[in-house]
């Protein structure tokens, strides 16, 4: 059964309302979930919207880590310090340096 959460939030796309921060919702809901590959799009999504939102870089990273894709959530997370670090996000570039150290040192 599908949570309410993400019928509500599904309902606005495309809407007025529609951009990077109604994504990275629908994207944490689906987290809630367990649905990680529709998690990613979503952070995906919400990236496209607004490249410099740190929190779907990190929140992509960890979606990608969940279905297995551990170069991109490298990936992503390189991109997510670099962007967090460009705007003097320091919280969010070293949660994110925490994540892809180890990561790599996992591997």
């Amino acid at each position: 059964m599908t949570d309410p959460l993400v019928e509500r939030l599904r309902a606005q796309l495309g809407g007025p309302r529609d951009g990077a921060l109604l994504r990275f919702s629908l994207g944490n809901a689906f987290l809630g979930e367990g649905a990680y590959a529709d998690a990613a799009q979503a952070f995906r999504d919400a990236i496209d919207f607004d490249p410099h939102y740190s929190a779907a870089w990190k929140l992509l990273g960890k979606a990608l880590l969940a279905v297995d894709d551990t170069e991109g959530a490298a990936a992503a997370w390189r991109s997510g310090i670099e962007t967090a670090s460009g705007r003097g996000d320091i919280q969010a570039a070293k949660e994110m340096s925490v994540f892809l150290n180890r990561l790599l040192r996992s591997q």
